[in-house]
């Protein structure tokens, strides 16, 4: 029988995000494999989900960038001897540095340190810890090219670990769906008898949602019964105002929702005829992307990073040239005029995520 490992993960906090969602779904697995999973985190809305499937969350707020963070080395050095941690599991560039300089301190005892780069991060000094890890875990070719190019870290030193989204997920049953469109359609009668297109991302300026908006504009103007949805919290209420003025200065405030954060995210894609992803850098990899083909909702994206990458596999009719307005128009109208078929696929999976990963711990350790 193999030894049951200890794993911390460390990140910056746990209120929203595929970061924060993969962090969950692999400390669930953790547990459920008979490991010991811990978590440190300044804390979400996602806590209580981790607590309640059986890992030990510690309130430390190690994503903050000041010095006075650094007065937890000791903290977090007793936290890893006391619960004997044989990982730790970084995947934020502030908080990788505290714990390094923490497992400097510890010597040849400290425990194995596992870095994950999720983003294509500006090219620094600072970024450089992401690359420090025994096993540096990347979630798409395209960040594993950029890792041993930029940083020149060897590739058999990286780990390509794409992330995943369950087999499980499945659309709502026809009923289900049903009851639950009749109560969101009362919430939100603009909805009601339009064609939805919904844009998953956080509200920040590199997720493309300006260009979402003049999509929705030039379709509005053509007479088009549709629906714009953006769904992600905003990460600047000023950005946020910005875009509603942008919004009403077009005349399409009638035609464009947003919705912040939603936990019911899966029956929105499920209720929207196309979902995009337009971001004007590349992503490192796109879990909505992913999440709309399972659900069987056609995905229009940039041919670019990772999001170009999963398309290419699972449905290459998504994809448009990069930040090419004329071409992801014309698309869109493709595909408001004929309904897309979304082929089902194994690829992408939640299970070969973390089974991946904690095979890596595993060959780590033995």
């Amino acid at each position: 029988m193999k030894k049951k490992l200890n794993i911390l993960q460390v990140l910056p906090s746990l209120e929203s995000g595929g970061v924060e969602r993969g962090t969950l779904e692999l400390a669930n697995y953790l547990v459920l494999k008979g490991h010991g999973s811990y978590v440190f985190s300044s804390g979400g809305r996602l806590v209580q989900e981790l607590t309640d499937h059986g890992t030990k969350h510690q309130k430390i707020n190690i994503g903050r960038k000041s010095l006075f963070t650094f007065f937890n080395i000791p903290k977090i050095i007793r936290f890893i001897r006391e619960n004997r941690i044989d990982i730790v599991h970084v995947r934020s560039r502030f908080p990788a540095w505290v714990i390094y300089i923490a497992l400097f301190f510890m010597g040849k005892n400290r425990p194995r340190f596992v870095t994950t780069v999720h983003g294509y991060n500006s090219v620094c000094f600072y970024s450089k810890i992401m690359t420090r890890g025994d096993r540096v875990i990347v979630v798409s070719k395209f960040i594993q090219e950029f890792v041993t190019k930029t940083y020149k870290v060897s590739k058999s030193k990286t780990a390509l670990i794409y992330r995943g989204v369950p087999s499980r997920l499945r659309p709502l049953r026809q009923n289900d769906f049903l009851l639950w469109k009749k109560s969101f359609e009362n919430k939100y009668i603009q909805l009601r008898d339009c064609k939805i297109l919904t844009l998953s991302a956080r509200v920040s300026r590199t997720k493309g949602i300006e260009v979402f908006i003049d999509l929705i504009a030039k379709l509005v103007k053509e007479n088009r019964k549709i629906h714009g949805i953006i769904v992600g919290e905003a990460k600047s209420s000023y950005y946020h105002n910005q875009l509603v003025k942008i919004i009403n200065k077009l005349g399409i405030e009638e035609k464009i929702t947003f919705l912040g954060y939603r936990d019911d995210i899966y029956n929105i894609i499920q209720y929207s005829d196309i979902t995009f992803c337009l971001s004007s850098t590349p992503e490192p990899f796109g879990r909505s992307v992913i999440e709309s083909i399972k659900l069987g909702t056609p995905v229009i994206a940039y041919d670019h990073g990772g999001a170009g990458e999963q398309l290419k596999e699972i449905f290459p009719e998504g994809l448009v040239k990069n930040n090419d307005f004329i071409s992801l128009y014309e698309k869109s109208i493709i595909f408001l005029n004929k309904k897309q078929h979304v082929k089902k696929t194994n690829s992408f999976s939640l299970e070969t995520m973390v089974k991946k990963t904690l095979d890596l711990y595993e060959d780590l350790i033995h």
